[in-house]
């Protein structure tokens, strides 16, 4: 794999500070409208997911969207850029889908959380996000930027897994509802390199996503906030 400033761990890392404050907005926006800044998002998409972080560069993403590489620098003048609105977009999108098939008036907690954990496991099913984040995963070890997009990324999905988790369980606290909800992310996001997209057991995700919709479920009803606490409840 070539290597870039995301994927070199020698490479000086890219200050938070030194990029966020640039993003008072979605790039490109008021600028040139949002259609060459979606061209260059689809293109950078399409690189990472096809070709890997080592293609990751804006010259190859320039190539991929018929553009030049001044035009897609101008807007994205750091490769962290394309990441963060990448990820934001995504977290947008994954929002909306709750707001439409989860966030039901008719729905109970139990329902809402079965309804998700189904919809991120069929989501992990797909090309786009086994290979989006196993990459994304990758980056995060050498770019301390690209680590803290991905953890803020994950920080919301917790967010949304909580919301049902302190419904169903409300004697834990809500530091105790935030370690059974990372424990919940982590439980499916582990299935990515076992049962994603054209993995080796890609075959047995259904019986996964069965599994982890029942069984998800009642460890979030029934875990105690010793449990949730790290302690061992034989011990007491």
């Amino acid at each position: 794999m070539a290597r870039t400033p995301l994927t070199d761990p020698a490479a000086d890392p890219v200050p938070v500070d030194e990029i966020a404050p640039n993003l008072s907005g979605r790039p490109g926006t008021y600028l040139r409208g949002t259609a060459t800044v979606d061209a260059i998002l689809k293109a950078a998409l399409r690189v990472l997911i096809n070709e890997g972080a080592g293609a990751f560069t804006i010259r190859r993403i320039a190539a991929e969207c018929g553009m030049k590489v001044g035009n897609v620098s101008y807007h994205f003048p750091r490769k962290e850029l394309l990441i963060q609105v990448l990820l934001d977009d995504l977290l947008e999108s994954y929002d909306k889908m709750l707001e439409s098939r989860v966030r039901q008036p008719e729905l109970n907690a139990e329902q809402r959380l079965r309804l998700l954990i189904v919809l991120c496991l069929e989501d992990i099913s797909g090309i786009r996000t086994t290979r989006l984040f196993t990459e994304l995963w990758a980056l995060a070890n050498h770019n301390a930027f690209v680590a803290d997009r991905v953890r803020v990324f994950y920080q919301k999905v917790h967010d949304f897994i909580g919301e049902y988790v302190a419904e169903l369980n409300p004697a834990l606290a809500p530091d105790e509802v935030r370690t059974v909800a990372l424990f919940i992310s982590a439980a499916m996001e582990g299935t990515t390199p076992f049962s994603g997209f054209q993995k080796p057991w890609a075959g047995r995700m259904g019986a996964i996503v069965t599994i982890a919709a029942n069984h998800l479920i009642t460890l979030a009803r029934t875990v105690t906030p010793q449990e949730a606490r790290g302690l061992d409840p034989e011990a007491q």
